[in-house]
C-alpha cells in the first residue's frame, strides 16, 4: 500500500492517493484528525480493512466501489460535525441498533477524549472529573430511528404508520447529516418516504438493500446492493459490510 500528498486544499487539507490492491482510492481531508493521530496513517489502516473484507468476501468485491463511497460519505459526515440516523425494518432494525451500538463506543481499538475535552472536564470537577475522562470514550454521533418506542407506538395509532420514519428525519435531521436506509428488498414504504424527505431537506441518503435496489435506489446518493435477494441472506451480507464500515470509521478518527 502507497500513499501521497497531492496539494492541500482549504482549512489545510489535502488530496491523498491511496494505492492499494490495484486500486486507486482518493480522498480529501486535513492532514491530521481532531484526536491527534495522522490522518494518513488512519486512511491507510482503514483502506487495509476493507481489502481485507474482500478476501474473506471475494463475492463482494464487485461493490468496492459502493463500498467505498459509502465510508467517505459517513466520514465526511462525521469530519463536518453531523450525525447519522438510520432506519429498517425487523432485522434491518436490529442492524440499525447493531451500527449504533459500534459507532458510539470503542468497537475494536481504543478511543481517547480529544485533549480539550479531557482538559476540560479535569479543570472543572478535579479528581471527579479524572474518573470521568478515565472511562467516557470517544464516539460518532449517530442514532436508530427504530428504538423511540413511545413515539413509534403513538404515531403508528394516531397518524400514519408508513411514516414512523419519515416524521423523524423531518425532526430530527439537518442538512449535513446522513440517512442510512436499511431495507433487503428497498420497497420497504416507510423507508422509502425516510429516503424522499431526507433528500429534501439535504441530507445525504446511503441506502442497503438486496438485488436489484427496489424502489429506494431512485432516492439514495450511495447504494449499496448486495448479490442476494433471501432476506436472511442479504441481511448477513449487510452485517458483514458494516462492520467493515464501523471499523473503517474508527481506524480514520482513532
Amino acid at each position: 500500500m502507497d500513499i501521497q500528498d497531492k496539494g492541500r486544499g482549504k482549512g489545510g487539507g489535502a488530496t491523498l492517493f491511496i494505492h492499494s490492491q490495484g486500486t486507486v482510492y482518493s480522498i480529501h481531508g486535513p492532514v491530521d484528525n481532531e484526536q491527534g493521530f495522522s490522518y494518513r496513517a488512519g486512511m491507510e489502516r482503514a483502506i487495509r480493512i476493507m481489502d481485507m473484507m474482500f478476501v474473506r468476501h471475494p463475492e463482494l468485491e464487485h461493490l468496492r466501489e459502493g463500498i467505498q463511497k459509502t465510508f467517505e460519505v459517513l466520514h465526511d459526515t462525521f469530519a463536518s460535525g453531523g450525525k447519522l440516523l438510520i432506519c429498517g425494518n425487523g432485522g434491518s432494525s436490529a442492524d440499525a441498533d447493531h451500527i449504533v451500538g459500534e459507532l458510539m463506543k470503542e468497537f475494536k481499538k481504543k478511543r481517547p477524549l480529544q485533549e480539550s475535552i479531557r482538559q476540560s472536564i479535569l479543570d472543572r470537577f478535579g479528581m471527579e472529573g479524572a474518573y470521568l475522562v478515565e472511562n467516557l470514550q470517544g464516539g460518532l454521533p449517530a442514532l436508530s430511528l427504530t428504538t423511540h418506542t413511545a413515539f413509534l407506538t403513538a404515531f403508528s395509532n394516531d397518524s400514519k404508520p408508513d411514516f414512523i420514519f419519515a416524521q423523524q428525519v423531518h425532526t430530527l435531521g439537518r442538512a449535513g447529516d446522513c440517512l442510512l436506509a436499511l431495507s433487503t428488498s428497498g420497497n420497504s414504504s416507510n423507508v422509502v418516504y425516510a429516503t424522499m424527505v431526507a433528500k429534501s431537506i439535504g441530507l445525504t441518503v446511503i441506502g442497503m438493500t438486496g438485488r436489484g435496489g427496489g424502489r429506494i435506489k431512485s432516492f439514495c446518493d450511495v447504494l449499496v446492493t448486495v448479490p442476494e435477494e433471501e432476506t436472511e441472506r442479504v441481511q448477513e451480507q449487510h452485517q458483514t459490510i458494516y462492520h467493515t464500515l464501523c471499523a473503517m470509521l474508527e481506524e480514520s478518527f482513532w
